[in-house]
């Protein structure tokens, strides 16, 4: 836990000070939006035509990707008999993904592709024309529909909304990325990430949060869910009870997180209320054990009754979707069957199963439950309803189909990207710049040094690094030596490096470190930073500028302690990289704040100030 003992109180003290006010959780205000008479006469009327089994398939929320997809192939065809067979009640529309080689030696192949807007929105209307009762399509879009989908507006992380602090900023994005999510067929987006990243070895959340601060969390992710709603999408507030003090990543383990009730009062949940109170249509329950709330040993929150039903439904009294979060990570499904991981994540009061690892069998599961009187038909029922009101609400039960000739005009633009690059301005937090090498004042003829530095080579298939980095160094100063570093580089490599950086008039090093371990990742090896610390030194020398910028996780800079200027982005793709160069030249202020600590280097709300150059 990294937040200052100075600002537990503060938050502490505060969180206290709204509860005694406000008594418990803004009570009317986490109540969905009331349906107007032929709304509910539809939801009313579907719901006492449906069988159980097509009530209980409404509960079911498979996947599929958004690459075309012929209608002519046995892919198209399960995805029919999931809508008609299994009357599922949605789909998550995830991008692409392609086949890659598992070897050794040179485990550099990426696989993840992004999806295609008109495959996507075709794909939608085709099963939306299968499906008796409309389908509620979802997407995580936390990074807007361009995170997932090509075309689309990429924004950049949480965590630089969170350096940037502006809610205009985070409500813009919101509301671009629900236009675009609803051209292409999408109607819920699982965002905002309302988590409190307050551990530095975060492994899952880190950039993904606003920042550490519950009540900046809460202002922004309050304001994005404001701006969902505005675009006509449903907001869900994920992970619930709170994923951000954890190192370990519920993708591959599950996580155990073992503080109390009152530290969980007091710094995870007032995002999530702010959430509510603002509008949020859902929540996302999380794949960690809290021993404060579930008394079984290693039961996850999502699973959990006394999470699902004692906390979000009572205590907190949301009457609004509750949705499991992905149900083939491996902190579920390594221990579960899908049949019997859906049976019991309804059974806690999850209105949802998201993404189970076998759809059928997650539904013959839950029909053999209720067979069997392990789950009420009531039970069922209820969810089913929830989900029926959420169609309606956002008027499905009246218009279902998309219409792709106007797709082009909606998602992507000029307009939408404007605000993704003013985010991405703002979020740009100098956090040191010992000698005022910032910006650049470097002749157009000066020869860089530039560094792409690397946690590891492989898996960058959609965001190559330093791609577009180069390119804007190449405009501004055209003479650039570029050097690829990564864990795979040998050391006598590291050591050229070293011994000829001082040849050049200044030295930028690029560094990309995603938050992830599953690939060994999370940090730079130790020659690596053994390099650009001794950077530090022999740039000191020469009096050379010498300016590291931070790529993905700012906690890198906790290892790179002597060197002398730090530029934190707090993300990665084009759009940073374009703005990283064009902060370094002058040509934009820098302004952003911490919006995490950095123990023993630079405390929260730390930045400095930087004005662009006059033209």
């Amino acid at each position: 836990m990294l937040l200052r003992p100075r600002t537990w109180v503060a938050v502490t003290l505060a969180a206290l000070f709204a509860m005694a006010v406000s008594g418990a959780p803004a009570a009317g205000q986490s109540a969905p939006a009331p349906l107007d008479a032929s709304a509910r006469q539809w939801v009313t009327e579907t719901l006492d035509a449906m069988s159980v089994d097509e009530q209980i398939g409404q509960l079911i929320t498979p996947s599929f990707l958004s690459t075309y997809l012929s209608s002519d192939t046995e892919t198209f065809e399960e995805l029919i008999a999931l809508t008609r067979e299994q009357h599922v009640g949605g789909f998550l529309v995830f991008g692409g993904r392609e086949l890659a080689p598992d070897v050794l030696l040179n485990p550099t192949y990426g696989t993840v592709t992004l999806g295609q807007p008109l495959a996507a929105a075709w794909l939608i209307n085709r099963l939306q024309a299968a499906a008796r009762v409309p389908l509620m399509i979802s997407g995580d879009f936390e990074a807007g529909v361009g995170f997932r989908i090509g075309g689309g507006t990429v924004f950049p992380r949480a965590m630089a909304f969170g350096a940037a602090g502006d809610d205009r900023l985070a409500y813009e994005a919101g509301r671009v990325t629900a236009i675009e999510s609803r051209a292409i067929g999408v109607h819920v987006n699982f965002a905002p990430v309302v988590d409190v990243n307050n551990n530095a070895r975060n492994p899952v959340i880190n950039t993904r949060s606003f920042g550490e601060d519950p009540a900046l969390v809460g202002r922004l992710g309050g304001a994005y869910v404001r701006g969902v709603r505005a675009g006509g999408m449903l907001a869900v507030v994920k992970h619930f009870p709170g994923h951000g003090d954890t190192d370990v990543d519920s993708h591959v383990g599950l996580p155990v997180i073992p503080y109390d009730r009152e530290r969980l009062q007091v710094i995870e949940w007032p995002p999530f209320r702010d959430g509510l109170a603002a509008g949020a249509d859902g929540m996302m329950t999380a794949h960690i054990v809290f021993p404060a709330l579930e008394p079984a040993d290693g039961i996850p929150s999502t699973l959990s009754a006394a999470v699902v039903d004692g906390v979000i439904r009572q205590e907190f009294g949301f009457e609004g979707l509750v949705f499991t979060d992905s149900m083939q990570m491996g902190a579920v499904a390594d221990r579960w069957p899908a049949a019997e991981a859906a049976v019991h994540a309804i059974a806690a009061g999850n209105d949802v199963v998201l993404h189970p690892a076998d759809a059928v069998a997650a539904f013959e599961g839950v029909r053999a439950a209720v067979a069997e009187g392990v789950l009420s038909p009531q039970r069922i029922r209820e969810s089913a309803t929830r989900v029926l009101e959420a169609k309606a609400r956002l008027g499905l039960h009246e218009s279902r189909l998309v219409d792709l000739d106007a797709l082009p005009a909606r998602v992507g633009g000029r307009d939408h990207a404007a605000i993704a690059d003013r985010a991405s301005e703002r979020a740009m937090t100098l956090v040191a710049d010992a000698r005022g090498d910032v910006p650049l004042r470097l002749p157009p003829d000066a020869e860089i040094l530039y560094l792409s530095v690397l946690d590891r080579p492989s898996g960058w298939r959609i965001a190559a690094p330093s791609r577009t980095f180069i390119a804007e160094l190449r405009e501004r100063w055209p003479s650039v030596t570029s050097v690829e570093l990564s864990n795979q580089t040998s050391r006598q490599a590291i050591d050229l490096v070293g011994s000829t950086a001082d040849r050049f008039d200044a030295v930028i090093a690029s560094v990309f470190v995603r938050t992830t371990p599953r690939d060994g990742g999370m940090e730079l090896a130790p020659p690596i930073v053994s390099l650009l610390r001794r950077l530090g030194r022999v740039t000191a020398e020469r009096a050379q500028p010498y300016v590291a910028v931070l790529f993905g996780s700012p906690y890198t800079a906790l290892s790179l302690d002597g060197v002398p200027a730090m530029l934190l982005t707090y993300d990665f793709y084009d759009r940073a990289e374009r703005n990283a160069v064009r902060a370094l030249a002058g040509e934009t202020d820098i302004g952003g704040r911490l919006p995490v600590t950095l123990p023993g280097m630079f405390p929260f709300g730390h930045g400095l100030d930087r004005a662009r150059r006059a033209p």
